[in-house]
């Protein structure tokens, strides 16, 4: 990747997270960046190419992040730990604002990110699923594709209605009781006690 389109999109990213879509101009990219408008038109055509750049770089970063826990050899249970808590670094920086901005203002674009993290998350947890059954862990007799669609429509609508704040939304609090519910619905005997060994390891370290 171009070291120089790198730095753009890494610090529209950053700007867009901080501060909403709609308020960022392309004045305000290339002055972020010390250049001018005419070398970032070198780049993109105009501000709607560039949230589609965005997007593209978000779920690249995003697909990255859950291949490189898949290749710590950790058994499923183990995986779902660590997704977990990558998801909740990341949502520490989540900003409503953009998501906002994006299916006002970009519908198309929002409508392509919702499909995409959509699709990845249902073969990411259909595939975890699929693991725990190979490891003994989940139960053998699980249908995983009604199963792993039903944990992405409950991720989706915990995020979609408002009895949840985004504080709650990124507590261990939340997430602990979210991971015990999926687990105590797929896990067999085997899984559901390696998973409170494992969670009593996640509460000291979360201080609870």
């Amino acid at each position: 990747m171009d070291q120089e389109y790198q730095n753009i999109i890494e610090t529209v990213a950053r700007l867009y997270q901080q501060y909403g879509i709609r308020s960022i101009t392309m004045d305000d990219v290339a002055r972020e960046l010390g250049m001018s408008k005419k070398t970032l038109y070198n780049y993109v055509a105009n501000k709607d190419d560039l949230v589609k750049h965005y997007i593209e770089h978000i779920t690249w970063q995003r697909r990255c992040n859950v291949d490189y826990i898949k290749e710590q050899n950790l058994n499923a249970i183990e995986e779902l730990f660590e997704v977990n808590e990558h998801v909740v670094e990341m949502l520490k920086n989540y900003n409503p604002s953009t998501e906002y901005d994006l299916k006002k203002y970009y519908p198309h674009h929002y409508h392509r990110l919702r499909e995409i993290r959509r699709t990845n998350m249902f073969q990411a947890v259909k595939e975890n699923m699929q693991k725990g059954k190979s490891e003994g862990l989940y139960r053998d007799e699980m249908d995983e594709d009604i199963l792993a669609r039903v944990h992405v429509s409950r991720i989706e609508n915990s995020f979609a209605n408002e009895m949840f704040d985004i504080t709650e939304l990124t507590s261990w609090r939340f997430i602990r009781e979210m991971m015990i519910y999926h687990v105590r619905g797929i896990a067999n005997e085997k899984g559901v006690e390696f998973f409170y060994g494992k969670l009593k390891e996640f509460d000291e370290k979360m201080d609870l």
